[in-house]
């Protein structure tokens, strides 16, 4: 028996995006505080953009509406790949923290594929 989706925080793909957000911060905490207003700000706001635009694209009555903030959701994860390779670039991260925070976007986009998927399925 499969559990029932009744919130947007019922996702998995909410869910790993949330760990992935509070781990942003925990990481982005010690960066030069002169990037506060740079790479810290923008990783984390694109971060938490991922796990906000799921939450309202599941709120959306109309499919397409709801799908509309799914890739949105998506297009969040790409811009914290690109910041997270920019933090590596310049020394705030290393290698294998890289690594994995790319490995964790890389599976919130497949989740966030699938609910696309389910959802336009859905609208059939």
């Amino acid at each position: 028996m499969t559990d029932k989706i009744r919130n947007f925080y019922d996702l998995d793909s909410w869910k790993k995006g949330h760990l992935l957000v509070i781990e942003i911060y925990k990481i982005t905490e010690y960066f030069l505080r002169e990037e506060m207003y740079g790479i810290i700000g923008q990783t984390r706001r694109a971060a938490s953009s991922i796990t906000a635009n799921l939450a309202e694209g599941f709120a959306r009555y109309y499919f397409k509406d709801k799908v509309r903030f799914y890739y949105n959701a998506r297009g969040s994860v790409s811009e914290v790949q690109d910041f997270i390779l920019i933090a590596k670039d310049l020394g705030y991260i290393d290698i294998e923290t890289c690594r994995r925070l790319g490995e964790d976007l890389n599976e919130i986009v497949k989740l966030i594929n699938g609910l696309i998927k389910s959802t336009n399925k859905n609208n059939l």
